[in-house]
């Protein structure tokens, strides 16, 4: 039996905790035994509750913004040793053979496996754009104290070897895998119609995705308020909630919407848990991150259910959306083009259609579940 730990950078069900939750469940467990400690409670943890996975919170430091000042620094600094050592002593009870750190944002893994001598694996869902010093930093660990680098993208890969610190170190690319079983174009959608007043004949236009500074909720209002002053049954959907500790965010994207003249067709309800409903109730989704996206789950989960795509023209939606075939890719941050992109395929039915059925495809194609759960294991049994 292969013991692993897992650590992971919060408990909520994003697109990094959607793929390690489905990537610990799939395991084959008369081989591998994971062990989850996550840093804060929250529903993941009760999805690894209800898999019958061990999990346990202990709320060792995570990377963010909050810590970017003296004060910050120190304080990151001093909890990062004190539950550095906490881990490692978990780790040496539990006889852990594996480290398996699933975000650039958790460093405790590297303490863990210097500590106790065992391998760890790094997984890099991030590009890090800015602060330089804070990409040039977590490169340099991850360089270092990794004995194998998984990123989700070829994007991401590219982007951890511009840091210079990868020129003798290998970097390994395993798409992310989606349930497409579970994320179906057979899912019942009507009740969010009757839920949220939308009309039945409406087309409705949707994106879903953290608020945060870079996944581009200004843009798509923008593009939306153009659209739907074009188009009289055109309806808009924002689904998505801040980190904890910024939900100022969501109160400026609520007052951004309420001075839309169109604020009566635009629906923003913060985090749901039916987003496999919600993507069937899309005709098309929009994801256009202001910043290189690396490979985002909430993309392959809508394409699992047959949406055609519209994101900007960069990071790992290139890799996932054909242009032209599966989706469309608009100039990065530009809403007024990306507007354009929209209304392509809200009045043109059979094209939308075309390129929904395309998605699907695409998806079982190249980022089936069997996949990823394979890929990963054998890099587990490389490390042992």
């Amino acid at each position: 039996m292969i013991n692993i730990l897992f650590l992971h950078a919060g408990a909520e069900m994003y697109g990094a905790d959607k793929v390690l939750l489905d990537l610990i469940r799939n395991l084959d467990k008369k081989k591998y035994k994971p062990y989850v400690i996550l840093p804060t409670s929250g529903i993941l943890v009760n999805y690894f509750e209800r898999n019958n996975i061990d999990v346990e919170v202990i709320p060792y430091p995570i990377i963010r913004r909050k810590y970017f000042n003296p004060r910050g620094i120190i304080k990151y600094a001093r909890d990062l040793f004190i539950y550095s050592k906490k881990l490692a002593y978990i780790s040496r009870k539990k006889k852990i053979d594996i480290v398996h750190t699933n975000t650039a944002a958790v460093l405790e893994g590297s303490y863990v496996s210097w500590r106790l001598k065992i391998p760890q694996l790094w997984s890099i869902h991030e590009i890090i754009v800015s602060p330089k010093l804070m990409f040039k930093f977590t490169s340099k660990l991850i360089s270092s104290f990794s004995d194998i680098t998984i990123t989700d993208s070829i994007a991401v890969k590219q982007h951890l070897k511009s840091s210079g610190f990868f020129n003798k170190k290998s970097i390994k690319v395993i798409y992310n895998g989606v349930d497409n079983k579970r994320f179906s174009p057979n899912v019942d959608f009507s009740y969010l119609k009757e839920e949220w007043g939308i009309p039945k004949d409406a087309k409705v236009i949707g994106m879903m995705g953290r608020v945060n500074s870079w996944k581009g909720q200004n843009d798509f209002l923008k593009a939306a308020n153009i659209v739907m002053e074009k188009n009289l049954d055109v309806y808009t959907v924002f689904i998505g909630s801040a980190f904890e500790g910024e939900e100022w965010r969501e109160r400026e994207l609520e007052n951004s919407i309420n001075q839309s003249p169109f604020k009566k067709r635009i629906i923003n309800v913060g985090y749901r848990t039916d987003s496999e409903a919600i993507y069937n109730l899309y005709d098309v989704f929009v994801l256009p991150s202001t910043n290189p996206d690396p490979l985002p789950t909430v993309v392959l989960e809508a394409m699992s259910t047959g949406k055609p795509i519209i994101g900007y023209r960069h990071g790992g939606v290139c890799e996932m959306v054909e242009d032209g075939v599966n989706g469309i890719l608009a100039d990065v941050g530009n809403p007024e083009n990306l507007a354009q992109k929209i209304d392509l395929l809200i009045t043109d039915d059979d094209l939308r259609l075309r390129m929904g059925k395309e998605s699907r495809k695409r998806l079982l194609d190249n980022f089936s579940i069997e996949a990823y759960i394979r890929n990963y294991s054998n890099e587990y049994d490389h490390l042992i």
